[in-house]
């Protein structure tokens, strides 16, 4: 039974070898930087980066799908000190990336990725004659991702929050600074909470609007619950 398991890993590492044209395996035998027959770059990757006209170098780790960055990415400096871990969707950044330095998290950044295949998206309007009413606009996104969220910038030594810059589908809507008398602890608080890092306005349309009905979106298209 043993010999029967081992040839069958033995056949899944060789199957999944003969698709890749190129490939390495690093010291636990796991296979990196494969690519197939037409160039394209699969499964998991580790890119070195080498120091150039004083830049530092780094290296980044993540899994690419049919050429496309996918998933978190991390990259680390050649010592191996972890400096970002960046989402990535369609090849693109997606949600939440996040960028350290020796003394911790420096600041947070959030992105919305367009599908290439569907380059539409959908945003709410507030009616110009009743504010408390929305109607819904198809838009094309031009942009492979733009800004969409809560982005802030931290004291990296003590992790408290000194600015957020806030955007909606790459506008900035808001900037609040640390040193504002009206950007309070309790505010700071309040943001760092904030799911998904929606902006103030969004996340007050969906309280408001959303729990009437139930709204899905995906790729341009909408549907309702009756």
């Amino acid at each position: 039974m043993r010999w029967i398991i081992v040839l069958l890993i033995l056949f899944i590492t060789a199957d999944g070898m003969a698709q890749c044209a190129t490939f390495r395996l690093n010291a636990s035998g796991d296979t990196l930087n494969c690519t197939d027959v037409n160039g394209k770059k699969h499964g998991k990757w580790v890119i070195k980066t080498e120091s150039l006209r004083g830049e530092p170098g780094y290296e980044d780790e993540g899994e690419f799908e049919d050429g496309k960055r996918t998933g978190p990415w991390r990259r680390y400096t050649l010592i191996g000190d972890l400096i970002a871990v960046e989402n990535y969707r369609w090849g693109n950044k997606d949600g939440l990336s996040q960028y350290f330095t020796i003394y911790g998290l420096e600041h947070e950044e959030f992105w919305h990725a367009t599908n290439p295949l569907y380059p539409y998206d959908t945003v709410y309007v507030p009616n110009v004659n009743d504010p408390d009413k929305y109607e819904m606009r198809v838009v094309r996104v031009e942009a492979t991702t733009v800004k969409h969220g809560n982005w802030r910038y931290y004291d990296a030594e003590s992790g408290k929050i000194v600015k957020t810059e806030s955007y909606l589908f790459d506008k900035l809507q808001e900037t609040k600074a640390a040193n504002n008398p009206s950007y309070s602890a309790a505010n700071a608080q309040k943001e760092a909470a904030a799911p998904n890092g929606k902006p103030k306005e969004v996340a007050e349309f969906e309280k408001k609007i959303l729990k009437k009905k139930k709204i899905y979106v995906r790729d341009g298209t909408v549907r309702y619950d009756k």
